[in-house]
C-alpha cells in the first residue's frame, strides 16, 4: 500500500533519523482503518492509554511556530510554555498557519516530516511511557516510538508543558 504523500514525508524523516521503536525496530508509519483526530479516538484504535499519545500541537509564538508535543492526559499550559521559552504571547495557532508551517492538517500533524525544522517541547510526562505514539501525517496515520527516540529526533526540548 501506497502511503500518502504526507505520512511517506514523515516515514522519509524517520527513516533519515534511524528512528527505533519500544521494542529496538525502525519506527514505522501505520495507517488506521479510520482517521483519529483526539488522543482518546487514537488510544482507543491502538488500545494503549491516553497518556501515550503524543498530540502535536503547533502554536504561535509571538509569531514563530512552536510544536509542543504534549501526552494525550492532558491539556498545555499556554502561561507556562510562555515563561519556558521567553515569549510574549503564545496562543493556539490557526489552521493555516498549522498548514504553512508544517504542510500537514491539524489531527494529523507529525512531529517531523515539516518542511523545514520546528522549535519543539516535548512535554516530560511522555517519559513515563515505554512506547509512545505519534500522528504521522494525516488523521488515520500513527508510529510507534520511545519519549529518547522522539527527544532525539525532533530535537525537542524536555519541558513541564501542563
Amino acid at each position: 500500500m501506497q502511503l500518502h504523500p504526507n505520512a511517506q514525508a514523515v516515514q522519509d524523516a524517520l527513516d533519515a533519523a534511524g528512528a527505533r521503536d519500544a521494542a529496538g525496530r525502525p519506527s514505522r508509519v501505520r495507517v488506521l482503518p479510520d482517521a483519529v483526530h483526539t488522543a482518546a479516538a487514537a488510544a482507543a484504535a491502538l488500545g494503549v492509554q491516553v497518556g501515550q499519545i503524543a498530540n502535536s500541537l503547533i502554536f504561535d509564538a509571538d509569531g514563530e511556530p512552536l510544536l509542543v508535543l504534549t501526552s494525550g492526559a492532558h491539556r498545555v499550559d499556554t502561561a507556562k510554555v510562555c515563561a519556558l521559552i521567553g515569549a510574549q504571547r503564545v496562543r493556539r495557532a490557526t489552521p493555516e498557519f498549522v498548514r504553512a508551517h508544517t504542510g500537514q492538517v491539524i489531527g494529523g500533524v507529525a512531529p517531523l516530516g515539516h518542511p523545514k525544522q520546528l522549535r519543539t517541547l516535548v512535554d516530560t510526562t511522555l517519559e513515563g511511557y515505554d512506547e509512545v505514539w505519534a500522528a504521522g501525517g494525516i488523521p488515520q496515520a500513527v508510529f510507534g516510538i520511545t519519549y529518547a527516540e522522539l527527544v532525539r529526533i525532533t530535537s525537542g526540548s524536555p519541558a513541564e508543558v501542563a
